[in-house]
């Protein structure tokens, strides 16, 4: 049983574990508390728009039940497509729970819809104690989360933070080991 019974469709590959994106909301309390991070009270799920019917459909719905509970849970959304013709939801709550159950309920809309394959990331924004950016972002695929924290200079990162922000986080999010798959994200909507 190996990569040719993958490719055979003999075995699938596992999946992430999907309430991975939860760990986010235990570790909220580090993140301001030791790591000085504050929400910006933004996040963005991140995914390639299909133009079937279905898929628009899953999407519209999805926006229409954020839109619905934003009377009791106070979360707005709009969407915007990138130069790369990706499509970012982003989620606006002062609380920072509400954004993380949002995003787990359009991420598991897409999925239950046969469009997990779509989903790039959840982003999440926050500022430094200096009021720099800095972003956690949760990687599909992967079940992960990793820093980016954008350098001063245009299109540089600043690698240092992000690897103390790693160590500093410890054990309360699951992180990517391979630092090579910490993608930048540049020109984050939010």
């Amino acid at each position: 049983m190996g990569l040719i019974d993958v490719i055979t469709g003999k075995r699938k590959l596992k999946a992430p574990a999907p309430d991975r994106l939860f760990a986010m909301s235990t570790a909220y309390v580090t993140l301001q508390t030791s790591l000085e991070l504050t929400s910006r009270g933004v996040a963005a799920i991140v995914f390639q728009p299909l133009a079937t019917a279905d898929f628009m459909a899953i999407v519209k719905d999805m926006e229409e039940v954020v839109r619905g509970t934003s009377a009791d849970s106070g979360t707005t959304v709009d969407t915007q497509d990138d130069s790369y013709g990706y499509r970012w939801m982003l989620l606006h709550d002062d609380d920072f729970d509400d954004l993380v159950v949002g995003l787990n309920a359009v991420s598991s809309a897409l999925e239950a819809g046969g469009y997990g394959e779509r989903v790039l990331c959840a982003v999440f924004a926050f500022e430094t104690a200096r009021k720099a950016p800095a972003y956690w972002i949760y990687n599909y695929k992967r079940g992960a989360f990793y820093p980016f924290v954008p350098g001063a200079a245009d299109q540089q990162r600043d690698n240092e933070q992000e690897l103390r922000l790693k160590a500093q986080i410890g054990a309360e999010l699951p992180l990517e080991p391979e630092l090579e798959r910490w993608f930048p994200l540049w020109g984050i909507p939010i």
